[in-house]
């Protein structure tokens, strides 16, 4: 969450920054966060004379007993009650007040950076670079949806996905399924060189789920088992960012850097109809994800790394892409800043969203409370934490059967990914063969 204090020091300036979101709600927000944290100070300044007031009262009510004047020391006393009443009402007050204050600092989204560039909505993310690797024409055999190479090749078996799980649940079967898994370990071999691998858990706490700024916001988007107050996660990045939730680190151990392979759960509400054919919008898919925890001043440099990453990843898969830079009206509740790569499948005739890069400067660290202390230096400073999809499988999957597949039908399997497929190169219906 952003910091009130920045906000109770310099409203005109966050509103300011806030106002380039192009979503009024939000400063209705901000209008009430001051509100509610101007009654938190008034309070602080009553409940501060009244314990005052008590305490000077207790030194007269002494006096009073020593020069036995009983009468004066019991209406000091009766006083001292009232005031201490007083004082639980207050108590009581602030307490409400910080609740509150709490829960409309959650539905704020953060402060955009000053770099970012103003828009309205997806419509004005402005590429930064590319298209790249874009043959100069496509063959019409490339121009076939991947679900229909998939179906034909008997490697995407969607209809029995939804026999047994219901709508937008997807299956893969031999070597998709072999396809699939070696995206995964392709990404997390090219980022072994410095980022540690951890298997987190699948399901996480409330708490753990509002660190990232997916809850309160994007509760309907996200499955719940509330019997048991879990969520499945939507992204590494949930259980990854909460690592270290509660800690204070050492700055000479920043960056810290993770990765993680998990399947990754999203409701996809307000889908329906859209972009739900094949491999492009599902319930449950496989992901491995990057994220760093840093300082404020490697924060930038980590967003450039993060980014070169992702990018050299779907080069070297030889698809098809490009980058943009997310404009104020389309970054995320927590995003400070944030660029997406895309590549093109040309049988959807569409660009893809295969990998969002993203800094959340001190955002989401301030709501799970990861701080880092400097040696030798008093107090210590919010991190900043930033993350990237190094690959996530369904739309990469649905965009290699579109850029590879051949003449006669069959899929071209990628060189970089060819040593992961047990010896496979293409994906035919011969491939296919029951053993």
């Amino acid at each position: 969450m952003i910091d009130v204090r920045l906000l109770r020091s310099e409203p005109d300036a966050v509103k300011a920054a806030m106002a380039r979101r192009a979503k009024p709600a939000i400063l209705e927000e901000l209008d009430q966060a001051q509100r509610l944290d101007a009654r938190l100070r008034d309070i602080t300044v009553e409940r501060d004379a009244n314990r005052a007031q008590i305490n000077s009262i207790s030194k007269d009510v002494a006096t009073a007993r020593r020069t036995k004047d009983d009468a004066g020391a019991e209406k000091l006393m009766q006083s001292s009650r009232e005031l201490g009443e007083s004082e639980k009402v207050l108590a009581s007050e602030f307490d409400q007040v910080s609740s509150a204050l709490r829960e409309v600092l959650l539905r704020v989204p953060n402060i955009p950076h000053s770099l970012v560039s103003d828009g309205n909505n997806n419509k004005d993310n402005k590429v930064v670079k590319g298209p790249l690797q874009m043959p100069t024409k496509f063959a019409d055999y490339q121009r076939v949806p991947h679900w229909e190479t998939g179906s034909a090749l008997g490697i995407l078996d969607n209809e029995r996905a939804t026999k047994i799980s219901g709508s937008m649940f997807t299956m893969q079967r031999g070597l998709g399924a072999t396809l699939a898994r070696a995206l995964c370990q392709l990404a997390l071999d090219r980022n072994a060189d410095a980022f540690e691998e951890v298997r987190p858990p699948s399901l996480v706490l409330t708490s753990t789920l509002t660190a990232t700024g997916q809850l309160p916001k994007f509760a309907d988007d996200a499955f719940s088992i509330e019997r048991d107050d879990l969520w499945c996660i939507p992204t590494a990045e949930v259980p990854l960012t909460s690592l270290h939730a509660g800690e204070i680190l050492k700055a000479e151990e920043l960056p810290l850097r993770y990765m993680a392979h998990t399947s990754c759960f999203r409701r996809e509400a307000g889908s329906a109809g859209r972009d739900t054919r094949g491999m492009l919008r599902t319930h449950e898919f496989d992901k491995v994800e990057i994220l760093a925890v840093t300082t404020p001043q490697q924060a930038p440099d980590m967003l450039v790394e993060l980014t070169n990453r992702v990018e050299a990843t779907i080069a070297a898969l030889g698809l098809p892409y490009r980058v943009l830079e997310i404009c104020t009206g389309d970054l995320g509740q927590s995003h400070h800043r944030s660029f997406d790569v895309e590549v093109y499948a040309p049988g959807c005739d569409q660009w893809l969203e295969v990998s969002s890069i993203s800094w959340f400067s001190d955002y989401q660290a301030r709501r799970a409370d990861i701080r880092f202390k400097q040696s030798g230096v008093k107090g210590s400073e919010i991190a900043h934490t930033l993350n990237a999809s190094a690959l996530a499988v369904p739309r990469v999957w649905a965009a290699i059967l579109e850029n590879c597949r051949q003449a006669d039908g069959s899929v071209a399997i990628p060189e970089v990914l060819q040593p992961y497929m047990r010896g496979a190169k293409v994906i035919s219906t011969s491939s296919q063969a029951k053993p």
